[in-house]
């Protein structure tokens, strides 16, 4: 069993930054792809950034370039630095263990697979 709990969630202005975070019990990562994955509300969820077991990281078109994934093995952490925040980055983070298929996936998302935390609100708005 995978426990997933995200924070660092917050409500910033257009340019703004913030760091997520997640915190698992265990060590997923040395068998499992960690993901960010988001959902906006009325929206289907979708893919923001993966790092795979051996490191190498993934990033949706629309986030390349100002959001950087990472982990930190000592402290069983995964984090989301995100920078130059749009509201269009308005959702729901959600940490995701082992979702199937690749790294971050690029179709349609299933909630029920992999394990998924309970999410923290980003909200961008003037």
């Amino acid at each position: 069993q995978v426990h997933l709990t995200e924070t660092g969630g917050d409500s910033v202005q257009p340019g703004g930054s913030l760091n997520l975070t997640c915190a698992h019990g265990g060590n997923p990562w040395a068998r499992y792809c960690m993901a960010w994955f988001r959902q906006a509300q009325g929206k289907d969820p979708e893919g923001v950034a993966g790092i795979a077991s051996d490191g190498i990281t993934t990033y949706a078109p629309s986030v390349k370039g100002r959001f950087t994934i990472s982990r930190d093995k000592g402290k069983n952490s995964l984090y989301l630095r995100m920078n130059n925040l749009k509201p269009e980055d308005t959702a729901k983070y959600y940490c995701v263990a082992n979702y199937p298929g690749p790294c971050l996936p690029t179709g349609q998302i299933t909630r029920g697979l992999g394990y998924w935390g309970q999410g923290t609100q980003v909200t961008v708005s003037s």
